[in-house]
């Protein structure tokens, strides 16, 4: 079998996966947010923390909740790091220093899980299971929740009430995040990751040295890593590494673990607005942008020319042997199209407009099918902007699922947009601009370039991946990096809570002969192309400057 077939089965079976995934769970997250009943354990956690689940939250207040849970866990998680030196279970690694703790707590609390430090050189078992796992599952159920919210603010009417964020946070992650979890982590298991609390040993003499590998809980934290979309390592090689992702199945599976909750969101949405077409249409364009750039991805990998090329079949630098180029193509594409982050190869070492495919579709906002939670309301940010447009178009006010956009709507879908592009720019342009980031720089040139903006750009979009080559551990990275994620996350949060609390105070509109219908193939055209058009014109000079220059070159 051919390599290129191979990787066209394996992204049918994938695509056959998550298609008889899509029903089922997609319906169960929209009664999990339905539901007035609480389960014994979450009552338990209610009254722990002090909370009233039954209280309904305008979005001022939710949007309260939804800070000051990421403040404490920050705040915890730099301290957990700070203490590392002192605290049993720590294999003898010393505490973190203070830059890259605040770079780190930042990174975990906002879902983005950058990582400026070797995982297995550095972290114990008690920061990585007490600290990094916590936050890999509160994080991606904070998504899931302001996800949810802006949902109810388009199904409700004439209340400002978005539901509780405790409630909404306490369920993702007891009845969502928890038993998918607990499921893939014994699959992985069975695949032959590993799960254990071992210490460091020595596994023989590597280059003049000795080489050692310490053990720790990775299967489960792998298993949350990819559901969550997340994409954090146990190890610096992340999900390239044997002890991660050892054969081509769990290389495939957790795929799937990445795009499985993005993908049936559009159904919990449907679900819970009362169209289940809606629903099908968000779907069509997610699964439309996702798979046109695992086709292009694939093309620019496997149609490489060269002597090189020609002999492996592809451009197989920086890629596993025993996943290929077709497998390690979908899994770059996926976990940039997502908030994942997690590798199974080098995206340097990707051709030079392969690398510009992974950029760009962190730039589109990860919103095919984007991170649990944040892909939803990103989409459905730009389903906003899509309708605004067609309505510029016909001379008539734009509405969407009943509700009229109108100045005020628009105004903050246009902050949304808005805000992560400008985070990525101005502090690219910082950093090429003056003299000590660019030293960090492994490579000069174009590639040297797309070093610094894959950084911010992985940071400010929460994405978490890193285009490797650049030396982030610096105090002007962690810190630029760590701003840009804080801001990355909260900002665009603001912007949709407030969106949701003005959508759910209007009365809906009734559908007329005028009204563009949303459900239909030629809306989704419509909102491809505004995705493709906006990200183009925003990013393009930069994309020029970087990865076009390299791959054309």
């Amino acid at each position: 079998m051919g390599p290129v077939l191979a990787g066209v089965l394996q992204l049918l079976a994938l695509m056959a996966a998550l298609a008889l995934a899509y029903k089922p769970l997609g319906t169960y997250m929209a009664k999990v947010y339905s539901s007035k009943q609480h389960l014994r354990v979450e009552k338990w956690i209610y009254k722990g923390i002090g909370a009233d689940p039954d209280t309904e939250m305008r979005w001022p207040a939710y949007l309260r909740g939804v800070l000051a849970f990421s403040v404490v866990g920050v705040l915890f998680l730099f301290a957990l790091q700070r203490l590392q030196g002192v605290l049993p279970g720590s294999l003898g690694f010393a505490s973190i220093d203070p830059d890259q703790a605040f770079n780190t707590a930042v990174s975990f609390v906002t879902n983005t899980n950058w990582q400026s430090y070797y995982g297995e050189q550095a972290m114990g078992h008690v920061v990585q299971t007490a600290g990094l796992a916590v936050q890999n599952f509160v994080s991606a159920a904070v998504g899931i929740a302001v996800a949810v919210a802006l949902v109810r603010g388009f199904a409700r009417s004439r209340t400002g009430e978005l539901g509780n964020f405790w409630a909404d946070l306490v369920r993702g992650v007891v009845r969502i995040l928890v038993p998918l979890a607990f499921v893939a982590a014994i699959v992985l298991v069975a695949c032959g990751v590993i799960q254990n609390f071992s210490g460091i040993h020595e596994v023989g003499q590597f280059m003049g040295g000795q080489q050692q590998w310490n053990g720790g809980a990775i299967a489960s934290q792998e298993a949350i890593k990819e559901v969550g979309t997340n994409g954090g390592g146990y190890f610096n090689a992340n999900s390239s590494h044997p002890f991660e992702n050892p054969t081509p199945f769990s290389n495939l599976f957790e795929i799937f673990l990445i795009l499985v909750i993005p993908f049936a969101l559009t159904r919990t949405f449907g679900v819970m607005v009362g169209s289940v077409k809606q629903g099908y249409a968000i779907l069509a364009t997610m699964g439309t942008i996702w798979l046109g750039f695992v086709a292009l991805m694939m093309w620019t990998e496997f149609s490489h020319h060269g002597p090189a090329f020609e002999l492996a079949n592809g451009a197989m630098e920086g890629k596993e042997a025993r996943f290929g180029v077709g497998a390690s193509s979908i899994f770059a594409v996926s976990t940039t199209l997502t908030s994942t982050g997690a590798v199974d190869s080098f995206h340097s070492s990707f051709t030079g407009l392969g690398g510009g495919i992974t950029m760009l579709g962190m730039m589109l906002g990860e919103i095919a099918p984007g991170g649990v939670g944040s892909g939803l309301y990103g989409m459905l940010i730009m389903a906003i902007i899509a309708v605004f447009i067609a309505g510029l178009m016909v001379g008539r006010t734009p509405e969407y699922l009943g509700k009229k956009i109108g100045s005020r709507e628009i105004k903050l879908a246009a902050c949304y947009i808005l805000i992560t592009p400008a985070l990525v720019l101005v502090f690219t342009a910082f950093a090429m601009a003056l003299p000590t980031p660019a030293n960090s720089m492994t490579n000069s040139g174009a590639h040297g370039f797309s070093e610094i903006l894959y950084a911010y750009t992985s940071g400010a979009n929460n994405n978490g991946s890193a285009f490797a080559g650049l030396n982030a551990d610096t105090q002007w990275f962690n810190t630029t990096i760590g701003l840009a994620m804080l801001l990355g996350r909260f900002l665009p949060m603001v912007f949709v809570l407030a969106l949701a609390g003005s959508l759910a105070e209007q009365k809906p509109v009734p559908a007329t002969a005028g009204t563009l219908r949303t459900d239909k193939p030629l809306y989704t055209g419509l909102l491809v192309g505004t995705i493709i058009i906006i990200t183009g014109l925003t990013y393009f000079p930069a994309l020029a400057l970087g990865p076009l220059a390299e791959g054309l070159a």
